[in-house]
């Protein structure tokens, strides 16, 4: 058995060593390496990847279902242990949260023409940063943290188009390892399985990048300016405050307040420094006394200490203070989405109004308008 082991092992050896002779010196293997180098020389050398979070496939039960236990069971979504998540997840959050969730979403798509708006603003905002490319160089993709369309695809896609370069730029202004972090770590995840991997470059944040905040304030002007207003409500998602400490020695130290009131080389990676940071540009920009504006973060989750002030609890209180006419802005999300269209537009005027407010109106979000079109092309440009 072993002599004639080593002589089957000699025998292939010599087949495929003949075979690569043959294929070397044949008419269609010499056709086949003049045509590969010119169909290369044709391909786009950089791809474009924009990450949005997700949405679920439709609005059913069972595919909202799906949708919360892919999201949280991310770990740098609940940060515990797997087990307890594991448990959390699917044993009370999903089952329980998932028929109340799937009525808001389909509301939500009813006041966007019957369709998720975050995947149909992401495929238009796709479409519209590739048409500033006016070459054939660079190539625009687009993919969802969880569910579809995925960043896997949207990858494979960069990759059948043979580009040599990704542009990775997820679509949350201020950095939180629960999202851009948790998309830039999928695209790796993806690509650590490619056989050849293409040079990567990622863009982690941009919370005042000047078009950036020209576009917010574009889009608030008009609001503020159609009628007299008490307020500005700058509304940005909430984390854990245990999330926010990690790169922050000043929330560390239990100074909260000097990381909302600055911003500099201590705290610059600090999800909330970052908040405020984009809100006293955005107020700048739109020339907003300090008075007249307040940072609030929204979607509180479980039992846990969060960034503080509370959206529920400042709405809750704002007429108790004669501030009865609001704008809000909902500035973590560039795309409408439930957060912006149900959350702050929906839920927080009803809270309003309960306790005595008059007037609530929110800033749509950037969308696919031109100047966060063009924020983005130049992002990635």
């Amino acid at each position: 058995m072993r002599w004639s082991s080593i002589a089957l092992g000699c025998a292939a050896v010599g087949i495929t060593t003949l075979a690569g002779i043959f294929w070397g010196y044949c008419p269609l293997a010499r056709r086949s390496k003049k045509y590969i180098p010119s169909l290369a020389l044709s391909r786009p050398s950089r791809g474009v990847l924009l990450v949005q979070l997700g949405t679920p496939d439709n609005t059913s039960v069972s595919a909202v279902r799906r949708y919360l236990r892919e999201f949280l069971m991310d770990g740098r979504v609940i940060d515990i242990p797997f087990w307890q998540r594991f448990l959390l997840v699917n044993g009370i959050i999903a089952p329980f949260r998932a028929p109340a969730s799937a009525k808001s979403y389909v509301e939500l798509w009813q006041h966007h023409g019957g369709r998720s708006p975050l995947k149909e603003y992401g495929y238009a905002l796709t479409k519209a940063v590739q048409d500033r490319f006016k070459d054939n160089d660079t190539v625009v993709a687009f993919g969802m943290r969880y569910q579809n369309p995925s960043i896997e695809s949207a990858l494979q896609y960069l990759k059948d188009a043979g580009v040599k370069e990704i542009v990775v730029l997820p679509l949350f202004a201020q950095y939180a390892s629960s999202s851009s972090g948790s998309a830039l770590q999928a695209v790796m995840y993806y690509l650590s399985h490619w056989d050849t991997i293409p040079s990567v470059r990622t863009i982690s944040s941009f919370i005042k990048a000047p078009l950036y905040i020209e576009a917010i304030a574009a889009q608030a002007r008009p609001v503020l300016a159609a009628a007299p207003y008490d307020r500005v409500l700058m509304s940005f998602h909430g984390i854990p405050r245990r999330q926010a400490q990690v790169s922050c020695a000043y929330c560390q130290a239990g100074l909260d307040s000097t990381c909302a009131g600055r911003f500099d080389a201590v705290n610059r990676l600090c999800y909330r420094a970052q908040c405020y940071e984009t809100a006293r540009c955005v107020a700048a920009d739109l020339k907003l006394p300090e008075a007249e504006y307040q940072v609030m973060f929204q979607s509180r989750l479980g039992r846990a200490e969060w960034l503080k002030p509370y959206a529920a609890e400042v709405v809750e209180a704002l007429p108790k203070q004669g501030v009865t006419r609001v704008v809000a802005l909902s500035l973590s999300f560039v795309a409408d989405c439930l957060e912006t269209t149900m959350e702050v537009g929906e839920e927080y005027k009803e809270l309003f109004e309960e306790h005595g407010g008059k007037e609530w109106r929110l800033v749509p979000s950037l969308n696919v308008t031109e100047k966060w079109v063009d924020c983005v092309y130049e992002l990635v440009k």
